[in-house]
């Protein structure tokens, strides 16, 4: 009986368990299953409800108004905003004020429809005060409603403004009410559209501002033809810029607990090749620049305005938050002079439609990096060709995704075998470390030079399992990115109940998937050596759970499939060290 006692006073870690704690651990698991199965179904039906419950706002769509009515020749009108100057560019401290003309709601909008955009032009200034995308619907259950990028309305002010400011400038203090032929205009299939809005100056000045659209594209022409019928030389200075309020973009996750992506203007020059401004940053610290070409534009997730001038000239670039709030991203041109008897002409091109890279990089140099990887693009934009690429042969975007985590995986097969291979050999040497440590629990240093000793003994390098995953990081977090920004993805459906691999996961059926994979490769890997990192480590899958809960169940799905193949491989390895030990 002493010996018994003194055996267990030297070994109190492997006690004889009494019966009745096999009960005790039954119950405490059986109460932690219901409490986690209780919490699910309150998510479940939280969720629910507050989609159901949460009021729609009645977006006051510009283009369903009616548009009948008829229209002022020419003129000027007032702004009704005192605050509107300070929406225009400084060119307009220089100006001659016009004589204001009245214009009804009904006859001030143009609406135009091509084959994939409904946009609204208001004739007070010719800005683009409305742009629908049809080939985007706002939400999955209403396929028929298109989402709206630029608007003015009750929920939110963005809008694309262009015009002439300066001495002889039309848009001076009061922007220009300009003359169209009809209120509406519709695309012929495959043909290309031309809008033109009419204004004529007290001196004679004849102002034309075109729309150009083409089919298939979310890409205007706007330009301005000048025809100077005066006796004296005409000078303006163009300018174009898009104007946000800081309202949310509709279909962001207000929730909290969600993805935040980037919301702010953007723009290059010669020293970055893309700038970001939060309105934070515009608010606090306005920007300028003088830049050869280039673009500004503003960005969300998913869907991109922009304004891209001509490449050759140079813009004075500004990125900045007017008194009433409203931030205000655009450029103004090289002055434009017209003899008398003379024309004269400007053009840019507005964007407003998807992150879709290979049109924008088509469109300027660098625009197509509003889709923001960060500075892993340079791994992250093979990425996105290969998902592509997969996409085109199996169709379906979750089957890509998959494919795309195993062809990652296979890439780095030996690195990460050679990584789990060091973990199950610090598995199998746990019970010798831990008798080093109780050994020399008073002398550090002479802990170290045993634990060395029996990692050259039993050849394990300790830092053998985190080499390999560190490089293997930079992969996984630019496919994280890619998967993030990518508008293809958007309303994408996978199987069964994921019919949008955009949004989250409804049921959370992956989120716990996932966090029941991490669970599983924790018990695969050797424990930390300290007690309270140790506990840390246990929560973590309970932690990455609950967040994921809210991820898009794109991003969810990759984070599964790789966790599956990761814990299959690293089971493997860990049972053919374990045989090896075996067979010695």
């Amino acid at each position: 009986m002493e010996g018994m006692i003194q055996s267990l006073r030297k070994n109190p870690r492997h006690p004889t368990k009494p019966p009745e704690d096999d009960s005790m651990d039954l119950q405490r698991f059986l109460l932690i299953a219901a409490s986690a199965a209780i919490t699910l179904l309150l998510l479940v039906e939280w969720t629910a409800f507050r989609a159901e419950n949460q009021e729609p706002i009645e977006r006051q769509r510009l283009s369903k108004t009616s548009l009948e009515g008829s229209l002022p020749t020419g003129g000027t009108i007032e702004l009704s905003d005192q605050n509107a100057a300070d929406e225009l560019p400084s060119a307009t401290l220089e100006n001659t004020p016009q004589q204001p003309t009245e214009a009804s709601d009904s006859s001030r909008f143009v609406s135009v429809k091509t084959d994939v955009l409904e946009v609204v032009i208001d004739l007070v200034g010719g800005d683009v005060v409305e742009t629908a995308l049809l080939a985007y619907p706002e939400n999955i259950e209403t396929p028929n409603i298109p989402f709206v990028l630029l608007e003015q309305g009750n929920q939110r002010t963005y809008t694309a403004q262009s015009g002439l400011v300066g001495p002889d400038g039309i848009d001076s203090e009061s922007r220009a009410l300009f003359a169209v032929a009809k209120n509406r205009y519709e695309m012929t299939p495959n043909t290309p559209l031309e809008i033109a809005l009419l204004f004529e100056t007290i001196d004679s000045v004849v102002v034309t501002k075109r729309f150009a659209f083409e089919p298939g594209s979310y890409a205007i022409d706007v330009s301005y033809d000048i025809e100077n019928n005066g006796e004296n030389t005409w000078r303006a200075v163009p300018f174009a810029q898009i104007k946000r309020d800081s309202t949310a973009p509709p279909d962001a996750d207000t929730s909290g607990f969600g993805m935040q992506p980037f919301l702010g203007a953007a723009t290059t020059t010669a020293e970055d090749r893309f700038k970001k401004f939060t309105f934070n940053d515009m608010a606090d610290d306005p920007w300028k620049a003088q830049v050869i070409g280039g673009w500004i534009a503003m960005i969300q997730h998913y869907f991109v305005s922009a304004w891209v001038p001509n490449k050759d000239d140079t813009h004075s670039y500004s990125a900045r938050q007017t008194n009433s709030g409203l931030n205000i991203a655009g450029f103004t041109s090289p002055a434009l002079l017209v003899g008398a008897g003379e024309r004269g002409s400007w053009s840019a091109t507005l964007y407003a439609g998807p992150k879709n890279q290979p049109a924008l990089a088509a469109l300027a140099t660098h625009l197509d990096l509003v889709v923001d990887y960060g500075w892993l693009w340079w791994i992250a934009q093979p990425l996105f060709w290969l998902l592509t690429t997969i996409q085109s042969v199996v169709v379906n975007w979750g089957l890509a995704i998959i494919v795309l985590t195993l062809l990652v995986k296979a890439a780095f097969f030996q690195l990460s075998a050679a990584s789990y291979r060091s973990m199950a050999k610090m598995r199998k040497v746990q019970p010798k470390m831990v008798a080093i440590r109780e050994q020399y629990a008073e002398d550090k240093q002479k802990q170290s030079q045993a634990m060395m000793e029996l990692y050259k003994k039993e050849k394990i390098n300790p830092m053998g399992g985190c080499l390999p995953i560190l490089i293997q990081m930079p992969v996984f977090i630019a496919l994280y990115w890619v998967l993030m920004e990518s508008v293809e993805l958007r309303q994408a459906p996978f199987a069964l109940w994921i019919d949008d691999l955009s949004a989250m996961d409804p049921y959370f059926v992956l989120p716990l998937i996932m966090g029941a994979s991490m669970f599983f490769m924790q018990k695969l890997n050797p424990p930390p050596p300290d007690p309270m990192q140790a506990k840390i480590m246990q929560w973590l899958p309970v932690v990455f759970t609950f967040f994921f809960l809210w991820f898009p169940s794109g991003l969810v799905l990759y984070w599964v499939v790789n966790n599956l193949l990761s814990m299959a491989q690293q089971y493997v390895i860990t049972r053919q060290i374990e045989r090896e030990g075996l067979a010695r």
